[in-house]
């Protein structure tokens, strides 16, 4: 059933058909959307099929912004797509989706969305429809009109659709007045739309921040007693949500915004835990200080890894479970560090499934924060030539500026001789290294002692 759009807070899609705005009226044009998203557009539609470029394309567009995604809806069953495209493969199971691959350039197509509620269009079009018992859907694969096609979309700004057959955009929900007003909307009941997925209240902080919106009240005022719902995504899942959020150059806003509305403690449970309690004092400003820095990176171009951030989410954590270890147990300095990173990561990996390639970065991240304090002999040469000696380096400056700033300077002495060891030559850096016990107060070597001759007091 349709929701009706009368003086009701809660968008929903009309019942008087969409908002026709003509090439005179939206800036949508074809010299803005990619040579291979208009090839797919154009065979679509010479073929017999309804072809729309849909969501963030026409969205950005008319925000005045570069699209870097162009997603097309179409009438085709992803069969007939497939037909169409030998370059073509079909993806996904909860929803089938065809992807057209051009090299590394991928147009994502999708089917018509119809109403998983429709046991009698299910059985027509031979597609199931599952839920959870919570209310998420599983399995999607019902195929519909483009009115319901419009119904099923998260939010109004995204259910704008560019006809390549006419050149008009298509507002079903009243995107357009959205987009001009700058406010994030969901269609239909906010709290139905987040109980068949949780990940959009991480969509509604993703897309305020990026495009520089509000969301709106109805949309924002379930969020938080429909957090616990996120407890049911998949951890695998919750990583590519990271990856969005925290690397997209707006880090540090939605962070501020997942905390806001009690989200963040589903991606890292044990770090809101000692945010909450207060009992790592480093910990918030060392947080905030990462993802100021990753955000630069990224707003200047320059390469990041995910595996840098968690290592700084994880670090004061596993300090903590350090300590705790050694007040109850005999472990070396080397055992209780990698139990209490076994015991950390392993809570962690629990909401976040990190791969493999990750896991071992953030172990020698974390790794070489010993190493960078032990350079006597030759470790200080075994150190600077490990793999990630920069980002580990660099992991220690980062420390170093927010305990200094905090008023901690005992990091000061280490940074200031790493960074001097780097810029020096061979020669030098060997002297550095020979004059490092000398440097410190207190340090000279007592004198070796004698050692007395052997006598042999054997008898024969």
């Amino acid at each position: 059933m349709r929701e009706k759009n009368s003086n009701s807070s809660i968008s929903a899609v009309s019942t008087d058909g969409p908002q026709i705005l003509t090439r005179d009226q939206h800036p949508v044009s074809r010299q803005y959307i990619s040579s291979n998203a208009l090839k797919v557009l154009y065979r679509l539609n010479k073929s017999g099929f309804d072809a729309y470029l849909v969501g963030g394309g026409v969205r950005d567009i008319m925000l005045g912004l570069t699209p870097k995604d162009f997603d097309i809806a179409t009438n085709a069953t992803p069969e007939q797509i497939k037909g169409l495209f030998r370059n073509c493969r079909l993806i996904g199971r909860r929803f089938r989706l065809a992807h057209i691959v051009f090299g590394r350039d991928v147009i994502e197509v999708a089917t018509f969305r119809g109403h998983h509620d429709n046991p009698q269009q299910a059985q027509n079009c031979g597609k199931t429809s599952k839920q959870s018992e919570h209310g998420m859907l599983l399995r999607d694969n019902i195929y519909g009109s483009i009115e319901e096609d419009a119904e099923r979309r998260d939010f109004t700004i995204n259910a704008l659709y560019y006809s390549i057959a006419d050149f008009k955009v298509y507002d079903f929900a009243n995107g357009a007045k959205d987009i001009s007003q700058r406010k994030i909307r969901l269609i239909g009941d906010p709290e139905t739309r987040y109980r068949e997925d949780p990940v959009r209240m991480l969509r509604a902080i993703r897309f305020a921040t990026k495009l520089d919106m509000d969301i709106s009240k109805e949309t924002e005022a379930p969020i938080v007693s429909s957090a616990p719902l996120l407890e049911n995504i998949p951890p695998a899942r919750l990583f590519e949500e990271f990856l969005k959020l925290f690397l997209s150059g707006k880090a540090v806003e939605n962070y501020t915004m997942l905390r806001q509305y009690a989200l963040f403690r589903y991606f890292f449970p044990v770090v809101e835990e000692a945010l909450v309690n207060q009992s790592l004092p480093y910990l918030s400003p060392f947080i905030t200080q990462a993802l100021t820095n990753t955000d630069d990176r990224i707003n200047n171009e320059k390469r990041v890894t995910p595996a840098f951030l968690f290592a700084a989410m994880l670090w004061y954590p596993i300090q903590q479970q350090i300590k705790a270890l050694k007040q109850t147990s005999s472990l070396t300095p080397q055992d209780a560090f990698f139990a209490a990173y076994g015991e950390i990561m392993g809570r962690q990996q629990q909401s976040i499934a990190i791969p493999k390639r990750f896991q071992s970065v953030i172990k020698d991240i974390l790794i070489l924060q010993d190493k960078l304090a032990r350079r006597e002999g030759k470790k200080a040469f075994r150190t600077f030539e490990h793999q990630k000696f920069r980002a580990g380096y660099d992991f220690l400056l980062l420390r170093h500026q927010v305990e200094s700033a905090q008023g901690c300077d005992d990091l000061a002495e280490l940074v200031n001789w790493w960074t001097e060891f780097q810029q020096r030559n061979y020669d030098t850096q060997q002297q550095m290294v020979k004059t490092l016990g000398r440097s410190k107060p207190g340090a000279r070597r007592s004198p070796r002692k004698r050692r007395r001759p052997r006598t042999n007091n054997s008898q024969d």
